[in-house]
């Protein structure tokens, strides 16, 4: 009994022995790999600062600029991580925590596909720039001004007043019309006189009058008022003008405008 003890004494201390060993000759490179592991932290720390101005000054978006001084700070931490491993002499242990990472990189993007898409769909948006916080844009179906472009999706608040948040792979995917980047629109006006040969020569110089006074006309495009057909015994006319695009309210009441101004002139000449 007692001899069985002493073996299993014996055996404990000198695996104590060979690990109190072990750790001595490992302590200078444990404290190469401590140092090692400390000088990358604060060279993480320095490069997420340097890439965050960088990058803010590229997109003006502190959004995306977090994430990349993020992506940056984590991805120098790791290469420290595994140094340290590997002046540890750990290969495997380096090897293995590679492994797992892939394993888990394709499993989560797997499972966070859309949540992928709308991320790099605004990357895209940031730096390819079709339209930036204040502009005015129609998208998805939607109208109004553009509030937040955040990395998942952008919010627009639509002519009503609504808030509404729409994800930005749609948005990548999808037509924009950005009336902010468009100064001038052109808008026709159709409608029907009777082919009389008095209002046929003087239509033209009835409705061009008439639209002198409309505000917000391009005035280096005077609007063409032309005969486009004949419907039996009426006469086609149409009415085409270049209006100032500030918004889209702006289009519609001066497109009303000119409507009311053109029902006006042929109610009093008696054409219609």
């Amino acid at each position: 009994m007692n001899t069985d003890f002493t073996n299993w004494g014996d055996l404990i201390w000198d695996k104590l022995h060979r690990w109190t060993s072990a750790g001595i000759k490992m302590l200078p490179n444990m404290a190469v790999a401590v140092l090692v592991a400390v000088a990358f932290f604060l060279l993480a720390r320095l490069f997420k600062m340097l890439v965050f101005k960088f990058v803010l000054k590229i997109s003006h978006t502190p959004a995306l600029s977090g994430l990349f001084a993020n992506l940056a700070s984590v991805l120098i931490t790791l290469i420290g991580l595994f140094v340290a491993l590997d002046v540890l002499k750990l290969d495997k242990a380096v090897s293995s925590l590679l492994a797992g990472a892939g394993i888990i990189g394709l499993a989560l993007g797997f499972a966070f596909q859309d949540l992928t898409a709308n991320f790099i769909s605004g990357i895209f948006i940031t730096f390819r720039r079709p339209f930036e916080v204040g502009h005015q844009i129609e998208t998805n179906g939607f109208s109004g001004n553009v509030e937040e472009i955040a990395l998942r999706s952008t919010l627009l608040r639509t002519l009503d007043g609504l808030h509404v948040i729409i994800p930005n792979k749609d948005i990548f995917q999808k037509p924009i019309i950005n009336h902010s980047l468009t100064p001038e629109r052109r808008t026709e006006v159709t409608f029907n006189v009777p082919a009389v040969h008095e209002s046929t020569l003087e239509i033209k110089r009835l409705v061009s009058d008439a639209l002198k006074d409309v505000k917000n006309l391009c005035n280096n495009r005077p609007p063409d008022v032309y005969f486009s057909n004949i419907d039996g015994a009426n006469l086609k006319v149409t009415v085409s003008a270049w209006i100032v695009n500030q918004d889209i309210r702006t289009f519609e009441n001066t497109k009303n405008e000119i409507i009311v101004k053109i029902t006006t002139v042929l109610k009093d000449s008696k054409l219609i």
